[in-house]
């Protein structure tokens, strides 16, 4: 994709990337993509706000170079050490020695453990302004959101928020860069979502937070590192960031995650009953094989919805390998206070729920009714799975 100017002498001269199979290694977005978004502020002084992934040189330095040469870059600004933002840094420092490196004291420190050096680098504090011209950059700390040294940059007569990985998402770029252009906001939305609940979760806090803190700032561009440009509303992408970090500490919207693991069959049509019986009830539900599903996908679900049936066997006197996985990962994102159930069957032995029971103590769950059968279900256990599903999703009323 060609130089695109966002506001006056500012420039998108971001990448995407189709080509990397997992984000940092582990979620996937392979079918979806992912930009590195970046930018050029170009004034009486250039500063460069963000860089890429290492791989991406030659076209990210194609991208400086339609707006200006390397040589004429005064100020390079890191939001974020992360080597998806950060990667071309060494490179860079070799390019254009000219320029000086600005970031929050955190970020000095990560940049001598992550690049084995911190020259040329100016510590900026909350709020410090920096002159280029006619434009004024304001630097805001934003801890947490989601590293230790993380920080937004804002044009203050632009009004252009540089957020980082705050309000972006998966997903590269079709061409359009702007929301207002993009014809299939859906999917932004739910990729947003789904980097969300994948990468940032956890800060549910320090986002609000952050959130706070920028109310006063006059913001008309919401430019993040990943994912669309928000320019017509970018009120709408702080208010879905808003909204889903509220989801860490309050109630969900009334809704099933229907999980379920089959070895042999038995497990699916249990599954199949519960899932009539949920849905004769009007309740929104998502159902995913937790073999063949990776976690990613079901992160959203668990995050955004009240209630999670669950449906494994026994196995090895334990719960269904692939269903302790997603609850161990969903302990790990902290996804907390939700009603929960679970159904299950088993051979010679039991021992699925006591596992089950474990995993799930620590995330405050509350397991409201369980539903265990021996072998294979029969007509009547399939009624009785019906009205078990039917009774989970009334309670979640």
């Amino acid at each position: 994709m060609s130089v695109v100017q966002v506001r006056p002498d500012i420039y998108w001269i971001g990448v995407n990337d189709r080509t990397t199979d997992l984000f940092e290694g582990l979620w996937p977005i392979d079918r979806e993509g992912v930009s590195y978004n970046a930018y050029l502020v170009r004034d009486e002084k250039t500063a460069l706000i963000d860089l890429a992934k290492a791989f991406k040189a030659d076209e990210f330095l194609g991208q400086i170079a339609q707006v200006c040469d390397l040589g004429a870059i005064d100020y390079v600004v890191i939001n974020h050490i992360e080597p998806d933002h950060s990667g071309l840094l060494s490179l860079f420092r070799r390019l254009a020695p000219q320029a000086t490196i600005l970031g929050t004291e955190k970020t000095k420190e990560l940049l001598e453990a992550f690049y084995g050096g911190a020259e040329s680098v100016r510590v900026v504090q909350d709020g410090e302004t920096l002159s280029l011209g006619r434009h004024t950059l304001q630097f805001f700390s934003t801890p947490f959101v989601h590293w230790p040294e993380t920080m937004m940059t804002y044009d203050q007569g632009e009004k252009v928020l540089f957020s980082c990985d705050a309000f972006g998402g998966y997903g590269a770029l079709r061409g359009a860069i702007f929301d207002d252009q993009c014809v299939d906001m859906g999917f932004y939305e739910r990729e947003a979502l789904r980097y969300y609940v994948n990468i940032i979760a956890k800060f549910s806090g320090p986002v609000l937070r952050a959130i706070k803190k920028l109310q006063p700032v006059p913001v008309e561009i919401i430019a993040p590192s990943h994912g669309l440009i928000w320019r017509k509303n970018p009120q709408r992408i702080v208010e879905l960031y808003a909204q889903w970090a509220r989801y860490a500490t309050e109630p969900a919207e009334p809704g099933v995650t229907l999980l379920y693991g089959s070895m042999y069959g038995n497990t699916e049509k249990m599954m199949n009953a519960v899932a009539q019986g949920i849905s004769r009830e009007d309740i929104a539900i998502e159902v995913f094989d937790v073999a063949r599903t990776h976690f990613s996908y079901i992160l959203p679900s668990l995050w955004t919805k009240s209630g999670v049936m669950m449906g494994a066997p026994t196995y090895e006197v334990g719960l269904f390998p692939p269903m302790a996985h997603v609850l161990d990962i969903a302990a790990r994102k902290r996804v907390m206070n939700k009603k929960a159930a679970w159904f299950g069957s088993y051979g010679w032995s039991g021992g699925a729920q006591k596992e089950l029971t474990d995993l799930i103590t620590p995330l405050k769950w509350d397991l409201v009714e369980t539903l265990e059968f021996r072998g294979g279900p029969t007509a009547e256990d399939l009624k009785a799975a019906e009205e078990f599903g039917a009774r989970f999703a009334r309670a979640l009323k």
